[in-house]
């Protein structure tokens, strides 16, 4: 048996559940930190059809409260090891004030408590890869800040970029040893393209299977990297074990990633639906009217021609046996889950015929 015992918050999320899966499979003890039972039974089950070995023990969390409604020195959480937050808020058009309740003051709440755990060898603390590697010296930020940065990126970012910062501070202002991961776009399932999520690229994908999406956004160097679900749940599980990733930032996400309009190429084609011929480069589809795109205003800033610091994370995992599975393969499973799994997809596309 293994002597680790992982805490995880949000457990029953997109990320989570896979999360807890890879950490059963190897062996390791989890409490998933959920808010109702009825979200655990559900996890049970979820977990129950996917081969993980058991399953989890549960705690129920409250976000709302300073000490998350949980005791440190409980019989349950006075023997956990790590903790990892996968927990947040990702959606679009959300109130500053509720993105800050969601991806900072919850992120704030979950480092305080890990650092009255008596086990505690490490904090994973999932960010983003285009928020991530905030300078916590920043921290805190003052009013004027927030409200500038919130309506430049959007609530949701915002309140990322915020949460990366403060989550290093705070961590770092009571010993907590902590491991930021940034990943990219989260796609589904390597194997069978399972998936929990339809926001962001995922609604692209959809609304071009629906014949709705009018241009390919982007040009051949736009860069909006993706993930496989399980990779990504491997590495989680792999940097508590590493020394070298104490107080460390990782970018994970698939260089050979394709360029967006060609990723959108090529999964129309997979799909058997018309891709549109025309492209439209980032920087005039974000002064054009969302009227008139049909974007969120909220996703043109992941339109970006960025690299990434990726080199780390690929040492990391490779020292660890863990590898990225082919990415057209995995995006095509991927594809081929959503439409499948969104009955209002196969229904936009009659519909649209």
């Amino acid at each position: 048996m293994s002597s680790r015992h992982a805490l995880v918050f949000g457990a029953t999320g997109h990320i989570g559940r896979w999360l807890v899966r890879e950490l059963l499979q190897q062996g390791v003890t989890v409490t998933a930190a959920v808010r109702t039972e009825d979200s655990f039974h559900r996890l049970a089950g979820w977990l129950a059809g996917h081969d993980a070995n058991g399953t989890a023990a549960q705690v129920l969390v409250d976000f709302s409260a300073g000490d998350l409604g949980l005791d440190p020195t409980s019989d349950t959480c006075r023997s956990v090891t790590e903790v990892h937050n996968v927990a947040g808020a990702f959606a679009f058009g959300m109130t500053a004030e509720a993105a800050y309740a969601a991806n900072v003051t919850s992120a704030e709440r979950v480092v305080r408590f890990a650092a009255k755990l008596p086990a505690l060898i490490r904090l994973v603390h999932l960010s983003g890869y285009r928020v991530g590697g905030q300078d916590p010296a920043e921290v805190p930020w003052d009013d004027s800040r927030r409200a500038k940065d919130y309506k430049r990126l959007g609530a949701y970012e915002g309140s990322k970029v915020e949460s990366d910062a403060v989550v290093q501070a705070t961590a770092r202002s009571l010993g907590v040893r902590f491991t930021m991961v940034n990943p990219a776009t989260v796609i589904g399932d390597s194997v069978n393209g399972e998936s929990g999520q339809v926001v962001g690229l995922a609604a692209s994908v959809l609304e071009l299977f629906r014949g709705k999406l009018p241009v390919l956004p982007g040009n051949e160097r736009t860069f909006v990297p993706v993930v496989t679900a399980d990779y990504l749940a491997s590495f989680m599980a792999l940097v508590p074990t590493t020394p070298e990733a104490e107080n460390a930032s990782y970018w994970v996400l698939d260089d050979a990633t394709p360029p967006l309009p060609e990723l959108l190429g090529m999964l129309g084609e997979h799909l058997n639906v018309r891709v549109p011929r025309l492209k439209i480069p980032s920087a005039l589809l974000k002064k054009l009217p969302a009227k008139l795109t049909g974007a969120d205003p909220e996703t043109l800033s992941f339109l970006s021609d960025d690299g990434y610091p990726t080199a780390d994370a690929v040492a990391l995992a490779e020292a660890g046996g863990l590898r990225h599975p082919p990415v057209e393969t995995a995006l095509k499973r991927w594809a081929d889950y959503l439409v499948a799994a969104v009955p209002a997809a196969r229904e936009g596309r009659v519909a649209s015929m």
